[in-house]
């Protein structure tokens, strides 16, 4: 059984929300404020984690930002009542892999839990495979039509992590952070250099599209 920690600070809606999941056969464990969160973060596995934004002390933008700095790989979704483009694009800067803007349909909210899922159980396993490429991680090869594409580890890195999570926007500072560690000479346009070269390389495949999204990154659409 999937755990979900739901993170509210209205006590009706975690409520409401833990209630609707539990019956949807998730383990859904609610928490207040994002200090508690974190506890339970701490001392529990969870598979998933949905919160609000505006809530006291520490808010939904800092608490993301805090959990991907001990998790890269935990789906995090927020639910919140914000509908401006500035706090989307603040939340997938912070970490994030969707957003809901209340009030939500909860039948919705059930599936996009299990599209996040189903990416992340993706994104876990070591081989990966979109139409006619495949991608081996412990080989860092790939194989378009069975023949072998020359890819760097770095490009090779940056493809299987937008692949393992389809239509999920990466910022270029969060590629950056992942992928370049603490070199100073390069600059978040670098990642733009990286992407034209992947799609050069890979110009034949027609299975999956890198497409840049104004402001914040990049995401791949598996066709």
């Amino acid at each position: 059984m999937f755990k979900i920690l739901v993170v509210d600070d209205d006590q009706a809606v975690n409520h409401s929300v833990c209630l609707f999941l539990d019956k949807a056969g998730y383990d859904a464990v609610g928490s207040l404020d994002a200090d508690d969160a974190l506890n339970q973060l701490y001392g529990s596995s969870f598979d998933l984690v949905i919160s609000d934004i505006m809530m006291p002390k520490i808010d939904g933008f800092e608490l993301a930002s805090m959990i991907r700095r001990e998790n890269t790989e935990i789906p995090i979704l927020f639910m919140t009542a914000r509908d401006d483009f500035s706090s989307k694009q603040q939340g997938f800067r912070a970490g994030i892999d969707d957003y809901m803007v209340k009030p939500v349909d909860l039948n919705e909210l059930v599936l996009r839990i299990e599209a996040l899922l189903r990416r992340a159980k993706i994104a876990s396993s070591r081989k990966l495979t979109v139409g006619q490429l495949t991608l081996d991680a412990d080989e860092h090869t790939a194989y378009l039509n069975q023949e072998e594409i020359s890819l760097t580890v770095r490009e090779f890195d940056l493809l299987f992590k937008l692949l393992s999570y389809p239509k999920k926007t990466f910022t270029r500072n969060q590629l950056m952070d992942e992928f370049w560690d603490n070199e100073t000479d390069a600059g978040s346009r670098t990642v733009d250099v990286y992407m034209t070269r992947i799609r050069t390389k890979l110009a034949e495949c027609h299975d999956f599209e890198i497409i840049t999204v104004h402001g914040l990154g990049y995401k791949a659409v598996i066709r």
